[in-house]
């Protein structure tokens, strides 16, 4: 046992011994390679830039980067592993892998100068930054590098390549350009260059964009024109300033720019442009845009002899344009353009104190003050109604500017010397009463002074005329007024309670005569039973009436038959005493014979009288029509002839007597 331990203690000893000296071996190898750098060991996660400390072809007669094995920094990288160089002639510079998580921008230390008015150094075509020498030897030029390095892990030189990213800066520490690389990062960070330019659909905003290199603009040009738009043309177009080089190949400018960049995302270089955001120009529902161009070529006046306010021209050109732009959202570059909102829908003008529209345009109009024909000085609140054709909006705003101006300067003193002046013909009464003529007149009078600058009057709306401060004689008026109309009023509702009344009473008696209905109705059918009653009655008089008077006819008439026949026989008697009697009369002579035959006659009648048994006069007369043939007739006749004969000789005896 005791023999085992001794085995392994002398086998330890000997190990420890050997293990020492490998350590002072491998000591005395570190120690040589750190102090000659014979071999450098490079990780995969690393580069190393070279660096030639003396070289038997002297050194760079330009720059400090070696192309040409001169002492200097060699161009070439090596990569991952072990790598073996000449003691004490190389130092190498490890470096970490440069990532870059947005954006990053390059600074060239060696290269050909810029020339003077050049801000931005160009990349050789078809050269990356990893190609140090591809760079130098293909002209790279040194100075902030036009093309920027998007994300991914790169290896640059950074003895050649400052690389400058939004966290970190790779690069070999020479000692000689700090404040430059220090200025150049601060302007960076000020315009938010490590970050593309994001524009999202929700924000409703353009990007302006101002380039810092290439040509300045002509004399005269406020804006650079749009250039390399063509999409087809590989050489020329820069897709929104993403490529510097064909942006200056189409003829870009310095200097802001016309073209805008809309939604998107956009790796540009903000060393080589800045940008700056604005709104969309946004021409509202019942508005159009009337454009004014600041860029283009001059054009043609398009407005028509008639118009003597100005010129317009069409789309694309400098000046007024003819056609406005609807209702939309447009990307015009508010340096370029000015897009002027013109109301197309009927608007308000309102010249009444404390009460203004939204829209603005009559925050200048106040009330216009009057005086009338009886020395009253009312107050007039008045509001227009006008309307603007979309037609005519450029050449409206051609004259004026915009609406604005053309409200205070055109419209406010027409309206108001119009409203003073026909004041002046109207009394207070009158220009209350009348309001609603003075309307229609005050339409028709400004409608065509209106159509005059373009503009289509629709309505006038005048108010209640108020007085001023401290005057009450138009209140005064205003109460002898209202007391006339509550006089007229009352006589009104007195007439109508009349008629309600007289109506009332009419319902009353309606009501009344509903609810004896029953014996109205009872009535009535004894009222038409005792009428019909009546007239039966009355027609049996009628009847028995009838039966009378024809009984009394037919007694009349035997009566009249008798007397005839009796008045026939005395006639008859008396013609023969008559005959009698002119024999005696005829046997007289002288007076005392006209006598004999008047008494004579006198007897005759009287014993006539006597003898019949009817009255002198028939108490009813039957006419039988006086026919030669008929009785009564001669009886009458005879009867007449003797009285008659009576009558004359009493007559002619009374002619006798003197």
């Amino acid at each position: 046992m005791q023999t085992l331990l001794s085995i392994l203690s002398a086998i330890l000893s000997q190990a420890a011994f050997y293990l020492g000296g490998l350590a002072v071996v491998l000591i005395l190898v570190w120690a040589t390679n750190k102090w000659t750098g014979v071999a450098v060991y490079i990780k995969n996660d690393e580069y190393g830039v070279v660096e030639k400390i003396w070289s038997f072809g002297g050194s760079v007669k330009s720059g400090f980067m070696s192309l040409n094995k001169e002492a200097g920094f060699a161009p070439d990288l090596i990569r991952g592993g072990l790598h073996f160089f000449p003691p004490w002639q190389f130092r190498i510079h490890k470096q970490k892998m440069i990532t870059v998580q947005s954006l990053a921008y390059v600074y060239a230390r060696d290269g050909k100068p810029l020339p003077a008015g050049q801000t931005l150094a160009r990349t050789p075509d078809g050269v990356f930054f990893e190609d140090a020498r591809g760079f130098l030897a293909n002209g790279g030029q040194r100075g902030p590098q036009r093309q920027i390095v998007r994300q991914g892990v790169y290896a640059f030189n950074t003895a050649l390549f400052v690389v400058m990213t939004g966290d970190k800066v790779y690069a070999i520490d020479v000692g000689a350009d700090h404040e430059a690389l220090d200025r150049m990062r601060r302007t960076i960070e000020d315009r938010n260059g490590f970050e593309p330019v994001i524009i999202r659909d929700t924000d409703d905003v353009i990007v302006i964009v101002t380039v810092h290199d290439g040509p300045v603009l002509e004399h005269g040009a406020i804006i650079a024109p749009a250039v390399g738009m063509d999409r087809n043309d590989l050489n020329t177009f820069h897709n929104s300033f993403q490529d510097i080089d064909h942006f200056l190949a189409a003829g870009g400018w310095r200097g802001r720019q016309e073209q805008v960049l809309v939604e998107g995302t956009y790796w540009i270089n903000r060393l080589f442009a800045t940008v700056e955001t604005r709104p969309k120009k946004v021409v509202a529902i019942g508005t159009v845009g009337v454009v004014i161009s600041y860029t283009g070529d001059s054009g043609v006046d398009v407005s028509g002899d008639d118009y003597k306010h100005g010129s317009l021209v069409d789309r694309g050109r400098r000046g007024v344009w003819a056609d406005p732009v609807p209702p939309g959202k447009y990307p015009f570059n508010p340096f370029a353009y000015n897009v002027i909102d013109v109301p197309t829908t009927n608007f308000v003008l309102r010249w009444i104190e404390s009460r203004r529209e939204d829209h603005g345009l009559d925050s200048n109009l106040a009330e216009i003050r009057l005086i009338t024909k009886d020395a009253f000085e009312p107050i007039l609140p008045l509001s227009i109604v006008v309307h603007i054709s979309p037609e005519n909006a450029p050449r409206l705003i051609q004259q004026f500017a915009d609406v604005k101006r053309l409200v205070d300067q055109t419209i406010d003193p027409m309206v108001s010397a119009y409203f003073k002046d026909a004041a002046q013909n109207l009394t207070m009464l009158q220009l209350i009463n009348d309001r609603s003529k003075l309307q229609e007149e005050a339409k028709e009078a400004m409608r065509g002074r209106f159509a005059a600058y373009n503009i289509d009057i629709q309505e006038v709306l005048i108010g209640t005329p108020r007085a001023g401060v401290g005057d009450n004689r138009i209140e005064t008026l205003l109460d002898q007024i209202r007391g006339r109309q509550l006089a007229a009023e009352q006589q009104e509702t007195y007439g109508a309670q009349r008629r309600a009344a007289g109506e009332q009473q009419k319902l009353n008696e309606a009501i009344a005569s509903a609810a004896q209905q029953t014996a109205l109705t009872e009535s009535t059918i004894q009222i038409t039973v005792a009428e019909n009653q009546g007239k039966a009655a009355l027609m049996r008089k009628q009847q028995e009436a009838q039966g009378i008077r024809v009984t009394a006819e037919a007694n009349a008439y035997q009566t009249v038959q008798d007397g005839e026949s009796k008045a026939k026989a005395i006639a008859a008697i008396g013609t023969a005493e008559g005959a009698a009697i002119k024999a005696k009369v005829e046997a007289f002579t002288g007076e005392g014979a006209r006598w004999q035959i008047q008494q004579t006659i006198a007897e005759i009648l009287g014993r006539a009288i006597e003898q019949t048994k009817q009255p002198l006069v028939p108490n009813i007369m039957i006419n039988g029509g006086g026919g030669d043939g008929e009785s009564g007739s001669n009886n009458t006749t005879m009867l007449t002839a003797l009285m008659a004969l009576a009558l004359d000789n009493r007559a002619a005896r009374h002619d006798k007597d003197p």
